[in-house]
């Protein structure tokens, strides 16, 4: 068995105003070259092709704030919800839960909608991006979302937005070359999550589970670079961060980084997938692709991850933790 916990799929209902909600924006073109992003028949045929796979379905991006104000966002995100959920219903053996979406330009709604999606729908948790409409998830109006997660102990799925309007140099306007995607999205995971670090965030919801997107972003790589600060260089020592102190962080930062989980989603890399295991460890790593979107519409992505993570060197039972247990026992799926 495989459960793949991070991939995508837009329900019927929205992919049918896709265009509407998002005028001007490049996703409605170039995700119709996609049929498995929005075609259950075609994804219902990709899955079946690998064994024993099932999928825990996520919408794709745009954020839902992004297709809607705050009085019309709250909709868009029930109806989301609403088609993940009925394709759970009808799919059970492919798709075992869904994550649900949230509309993160009205607080008040988006618990609300934790309480529905999660308490009516089953969702098994919810997915959010590393900023909203620009504001850091670390911003004291989206605490209380964390709250409500932590205390329902199921995970927050944190995806990364970033588009080529963020400049890579204060000359210019735009990203070009794509580098607002290929760097960008994986800085924007390690920014964000790094953010809700050194806000007190684990300090208040120890037992809080939050997943980051392709394995942690920059974070494997670059552990022994966050375990010594600027600051720390100067004016602190091998053990004492001053900026950690002065943020009343109780814990050395990279204790924190540990707390994350991590998915399998580095496009099938073997190295890579090494490096975020040795970092995250067997516990909280989770096989996931980023499905569908491949040249192959998630054919390459699902061989090449099942690929990179039976690379592993590590026993059987920790393989399977990986492929299916963890995620099983995070979002208490049923055996």
């Amino acid at each position: 068995m495989i459960i793949d916990v991070y991939n995508h799929f837009i329900p019927q209902p929205v992919w049918d105003r896709f265009g509407d909600l998002l005028p001007g924006h490049i996703a409605p073109t170039a995700f119709r070259r996609l049929p498995t992003l929005w075609d259950i028949e075609a994804r219902l045929r990709l899955v079946d092709s690998f064994d024993g796979l099932q999928q825990v379905l996520s919408l794709a991006n745009p954020p839902i704030e992004m297709m809607g104000p705050p009085d019309r966002s709250p909709a868009i995100a029930r109806m989301a919800n609403d088609g993940l959920a009925a394709l759970v219903d009808k799919y059970p053996d492919r798709f075992p839960a869904f994550i649900a979406s949230m509309p993160m330009n009205n607080v008040e709604a988006s618990l609300a909608e934790i309480e529905r999606a999660v308490g009516t729908l089953g969702a098994r948790g919810i997915q959010i991006f590393t900023s909203v409409l620009g504001v850091p998830l670390s911003a004291p109006q989206f605490r209380p979302i964390f709250r409500a997660m932590a205390a329902r102990d199921l995970p927050v799925w944190i995806h990364p937005i970033r588009g080529p309007n963020f400049p890579d140099f204060a000359s210019e306007s735009v990203s070009e070359d794509e580098i607002w995607f290929t760097f960008g999205w994986p800085y924007e995971t390690s920014a964000a999550v790094t953010r809700l670090i050194y806000s007190g965030l684990f300090d208040e919801l120890p037992e809080l589970k939050i997943i980051t997107h392709h394995m942690g972003g920059m974070i494997p790589y670059f552990a022994n670079k966050i375990a010594l600060g600027f600051r720390q260089i100067f004016f602190g020592s091998s053990d004492r961060n001053p900026v950690a102190e002065e943020r009343g962080l109780k814990r050395a930062p990279l204790d924190y980084f540990r707390m994350l989980y991590a998915d399998t989603a580095l496009n099938g890399a073997i190295g890579p997938t090494r490096c975020g295991h040795d970092f995250f460890t067997t516990p909280h790593c989770l096989f996931a692709t980023d499905a569908p979107f491949d040249a192959e519409r998630g054919r390459a992505l699902i061989g090449g991850t099942i690929t990179a993570v039976k690379a592993l060197e590590i026993a059987s039972d920790e393989q399977t933790r990986v492929l299916a247990g963890n995620a099983r026992a995070l979002l208490k799926l049923q055996e």
